[in-house]
This record gives structure tokens, sequence and C-alpha cells, in this order.
């Protein structure tokens, strides 16, 4: 097993939850009702806060049944693929218990990444899950392999808290009357000139930017540590133009 310093793993914490955050599509492994086999099948997913993985799934599907019977699930996040050898590109697999949420910050994290979901979210059959983190398997690439704890891929509770209870005000007030920085970020995003999204959703790694009933993931630099650093990091992000 291969030893890393608290820097490193710090490192490798940050990049393993970016692939999270970042991916909008994952692969949901759980255990087949009845037989037990492995079953994997494809969902949308978001993150909350902290980085844990937040899906909408119907009841009509197999993979709610499996939860039902059997908690136990992991989560594939990957990097998007591209012409090199995908082995070679990053992915996490995250594993833990699959739990049903009413939170209403769940819903709203989940439907700012997926704003067309909206369309079935109060459906009776669809319900929002998150996958309580127990640990996570990193490969950064070939030979790059880490395993690490929620309590290193996530991030902890108290900065979760702090950052939700501060975080609404600055939003609403970045909306209402930041326009050049939203003209500027939604340039930023590959939109034209005449478009400006809004920001649906942000967290200390980023935000989600809705354009056009689209949502587009923006990553800050480095992790955030107070709600109030987000109009300066937004800056820095559009005058990247």
């Amino acid at each position: 097993m291969t030893l890393h310093s608290s820097a490193e793993l710090g490192l490798i914490a940050t990049a393993a939850r970016g692939l999270l955050r970042n991916a909008s599509v994952a692969s949901l492994a759980t255990l087949e009702s009845g037989s037990g086999d492995p079953y994997a099948s494809l969902i949308i997913a978001a993150t909350e806060t902290d980085g844990s993985p937040v899906f909408l799934i119907s009841t009509l599907a197999w993979h709610t049944r499996n939860l039902e019977a059997d908690a136990r699930a992991s989560v594939l996040f990957a990097a998007a693929v591209g012409p090199d050898d995908p082995l070679n590109l990053g992915r996490v697999s995250v594993m833990g218990l699959a739990e049903r949420t009413a939170d209403p910050l769940s819903r709203r994290r989940f439907l700012a990444r997926h704003p067309s979901a909206a369309r079935y979210a109060d459906f009776a059959d669809f319900s929002f899950w998150r996958l309580r983190v127990e640990r996570a398997h990193f490969v950064g690439g070939f030979g790059r392999i880490t395993t690490l704890g929620a309590e290193s891929l996530l991030l902890n509770a108290v900065a979760s808290r702090n950052w939700d209870d501060g975080i609404d005000s600055i939003l609403s007030l970045l909306n209402a009357e930041q326009s050049d920085l939203l003209a500027r970020l939604s340039r930023l995003s590959g939109a034209g000139e005449q478009n400006c999204g809004q920001i649906a959703a942000c967290d200390p790694d980023g935000c989600d930017l809705v354009l056009d009933g689209k949502s587009v993931r923006l990553t800050f630099a480095a992790s955030l540590g107070a709600p109030p650093e987000l109009p300066r990091a937004l800056w820095e992000l559009a005058g990247t133009l």
C-alpha cells in the first residue's frame, strides 16, 4: 500500500471529489434482489455540499428495488472520454449505503445540475437518494491508485453546514445585481453574447450555472473556505476570458 503525506492525500482527495462534482452521468452498482447478483445501471447524479452523491430514481427501475432490499451500493464517476486511452483517465468508485432523502437542499442541488429533471421529479414513483459514503477507490491514471476514507474524500460536516447557512443570500445578491459577471461567466461556458445564465447552486469547489435550460459546471482554482469568498472567485473565473 502506498503511503501518502497529508498534503499529497489532500490533492488526491480534491481530484477525486472533482470527478464527482463534474460528472453528470454515473454508473450505479447494486445487488440484485433475490439472487444477490451484481447489477450496474446508468444514472444521472449530482453532489451534496460535502461531495456525497445524490440521484433521482424511479421505483419502476431494478436498481431501486435492489436498494430497498439491500442498501449497499457503489457509484462510479469517470472523466469524459477523449481521444486518449480511457484507462488513462481519472475515475472514482464511491461505496456505502444508499438512503432516500427528502432534504430540500438535496433536491435543489440535483436540479441545479439537471434542470430538465424538474419535469418528472415530483412524479409519485420518483424519489431522491443519497449515498452515505464509507470509502472511495480512486484511479488517477495508469498505476495511480488510492483508497480514500469518507473523512478524506468529503468536506467535513461543520464546513458544509456553515457553507449552506451562508450561501443563499450571496447567490441571491449575485443573481440579482451582478449581470455583467453572469454575462461573462455565460460566455466562458460557451454561450453567445446575448445569453445570460443564473447561478443555481454553489459549493466550495465550484458553481452550477444554468443557461437555456442546461447546466454548466464552473470549477474554482482552489476550494473556498467560506461563502463571502465566492464573488472574488467568480470574478477570477470571469477574468480568464
